[in-house]
């Protein structure tokens, strides 16, 4: 070969790997002048989100919140465009590594608010978007907890009274012989069955009182009876401390009555006149009021007892809290009896309140929406749980 044919050939070539490197350069630059399209909402899929009830994100791949629900906005899952929770957000990094679904139960803490306690799911979808569906699982979390308490305190409050009336049963056999000490244990024997029973009573009560809430049989009921009837019933305790009890009703308001249910309003009113005579001094006095305010009815049952301390009136209506818990062994108090109030004025639409100073004595007073005889079955007020 001559070597002008070698020149051209090498000249050849060099101009064909010229070419082909300038064709790929320029396919390159053209492939990156072209935007990759980011991965969009369908209307049909915004029109979801808009009317779901649950909280749903959706998250870009880089996880921009491209779209959030109302719900997701209430709880606080979002801060711009990214999501408050470090906890979701690992979960949705998880899912981006390897595409698989993942759910999880944490707590999402939020500004000015309570913590929620959430179960998650994150889900990756086909167009490249993830999707994270959040339950607010705080209202269970509490009931569940409140649950296990009341478990708890019930079963050691149910442990003293057993335990006692087994040691005496015990006791009563040893002393076989003496009559004094089977007769003083016998009367013990029969005081803590009789606070057994009472307490069982009164769980049964406080548990039927939030089963039937919603479904209880209400009636127009005249508080002057219910007030009448829980008088009654504590007469003899009442006598035997030479405690007085008044009732005082106002009477220029016509017939003062509830729209509810009788047996919870006297179990709520039986409660406190009961508390009141217990706890009041000897020779002191119970007063029982029942007058019109407005559009409400108002019981209050005042003592002249003991009082109660500005640090307990909070937490004097919770299930098994007991200001003074060895005095109230003494008078075989369970604890669940304020309880029982409480749940009976929410379930009838009213409030409750102390009033109490130390050495003078307490009032409780219970208000109610007013029922009037030519409002029908319209004066039911809605149930507040």
């Amino acid at each position: 070969m001559t070597l002008p044919a070698e020149l051209a050939l090498i000249f050849g070539i060099v101009l064909g790997a010229a070419v082909t490197f300038m064709w790929r350069f320029s396919e390159r630059q053209l492939t990156n002048q072209i935007p990759t399209p980011e991965p969009s909402v369908s209307p049909d899929t915004s029109a979801v989100l808009t009317a779901l009830r649950s909280s749903a994100v959706l998250l870009l791949p880089d996880s921009t919140v491209v779209q959030a629900s109302a719900p997701a906005h209430e709880m606080g899952l979002i801060d711009g465009d990214r999501l408050r929770s470090l906890d979701l957000a690992e979960l949705v990094a998880a899912v981006q590594r390897d595409g698989m679904i993942r759910e999880s139960s944490f707590t999402i803490e939020r500004p000015r608010r309570a913590p929620a306690h959430v179960f998650a799911r994150v889900a990756p979808l086909s167009s490249g978007l993830l999707l994270v569906l959040v339950e607010d699982k705080t209202r269970e979390h509490q009931v569940e907890a409140l649950r296990r308490d009341f478990v708890a305190n019930a079963s050691h409050e149910l442990k003293t009274p057993i335990g006692a009336i087994q040691l005496l049963a015990e006791a009563v056999g040893e002393a076989r012989n003496d009559p004094e000490a089977v007769e003083r244990f016998a009367e013990r024997m029969k005081g803590e069955s009789e606070r057994l029973t009472r307490l069982v009573q009164q769980i049964i009560d406080l548990s039927r009182i939030q089963d039937d809430e919603f479904s209880i049989e209400r009636s127009a009921v005249p508080l002057r009876a219910i007030a009448d009837e829980a008088i009654e019933a504590s007469t003899v305790d009442a006598i035997a401390k030479h405690t007085r009890i008044e009732l005082d009703v106002d009477e220029s308001a016509g017939e003062l009555s509830v729209w509810g249910n009788r047996q919870q309003l006297l179990s709520a009113v039986s409660n406190l006149v009961e508390n009141a005579v217990t706890y009041s001094s000897e020779s002191g006095t119970v007063m029982v009021r029942i007058l019109r305010d407005a559009d409400e009815v108002v019981l209050s049952v005042s003592d002249s007892g003991i009082g109660i301390t500005p640090d307990d009136h909070d937490r004097i209506f919770e299930r098994f809290y007991r200001v003074d818990p060895a005095r109230a062994r003494s008078t075989g108090g369970t604890g669940l009896g304020l309880s029982i109030v409480k749940h009976v004025v929410a379930s009838h639409g009213g409030d409750v309140s102390l009033w109490s100073e130390l050495g003078v004595g307490s009032t409780f007073t219970l208000t109610f929406p007013a029922w009037d005889s030519d409002e029908g079955d319209h004066g039911d007020p809605d149930p507040v749980s």
